[in-house]
């Protein structure tokens, strides 16, 4: 098993490829053992060969990008979690990705526990900081087609009422402005939302308070801009998990 990770390392070394000599000299592996290990990686898929070189097959890319998108998702996780800490309240990031509303992460604590997914999330991003956050970076045609799908409909008594109201008000938000819900998804809790504009994808990052601490939800919200000033790189890296 070692071996064969050894030569792998060595093959992903060669990015125009590496002929089975160069190989069994690089990795210190007689030539013979060097064959063997080489047939049986191209057989499994984890190495190819062209023209007497060998590169790295499928399944070694496949387990590299698994790799790597791991790596990122303990990055976003660890760097929420600062955040959570930070600003003393929950912290959550998604992403608007194929038409949905995505959560990708969550930080919170026993102490500071996250707002309850009572109703699909999804569907129901006219009524939570996070999906009118997202839903005022798309153009007018993905937000109309987005509303098709996911009909307006009271979610609490504090709900936007009609899509003509909830358009307006996403028109008339400022750009880079957090944006407040207060126990429109859920009683008991307030939400504040911070849009995060990366090439073409929305994305934002929430902060949720109980309702009787509305009064920290807005300087919440500050402290959590300025810390994602500092660290706005691990989510850039983060957009495509």
């Amino acid at each position: 098993m070692q071996r064969a990770v050894r030569l792998l390392e060595t093959v992903a070394g060669h990015g125009a490829g590496a002929p089975a000599k160069q190989l069994a000299r690089e990795t210190g592996l007689a030539l013979p053992t060097t064959y063997h290990l080489l047939r049986t990686l191209v057989h499994e898929g984890y190495l190819r060969r062209e023209k007497g070189l060998f590169f790295l097959g499928e399944a070694a890319e496949r387990l590299s990008s698994s790799g790597a998108q791991q790596k990122r998702r303990i990055t976003v996780a660890d760097t929420l979690a600062r955040w959570r800490d930070a600003i003393g309240g929950p912290v959550y990031y998604a992403v608007y990705r194929d038409g949905e509303i995505e959560l990708v992460c969550v930080a919170d604590t026993p102490g500071h526990p996250a707002v309850a997914e009572w109703a699909d999330f999804r569907e129901t991003g006219h009524a939570h900081a996070i999906g009118q956050c997202l839903l005022s970076q798309l153009d007018e045609d993905a937000r109309r087609d987005h509303l098709h799908r996911y009909p307006v409909r009271p979610v609490t008594p504090y709900t936007v009422r009609d899509e003509h109201s909830l358009l307006r008000r996403l028109e008339r938000l400022r750009r880079m402005e957090p944006v407040i819900e207060r126990q429109e998804y859920v009683l008991g809790a307030v939400c504040a939302a911070i849009p995060v504009t990366i090439g073409t994808t929305a994305a934002t990052v929430a902060v949720s308070l109980p309702a009787h601490q509305a009064d920290r939800l807005l300087p919440a919200a500050r402290r959590l801009q300025a810390e994602m000033s500092r660290l706005v790189g691990s989510l850039t890296l983060s957009i495509s998990i």
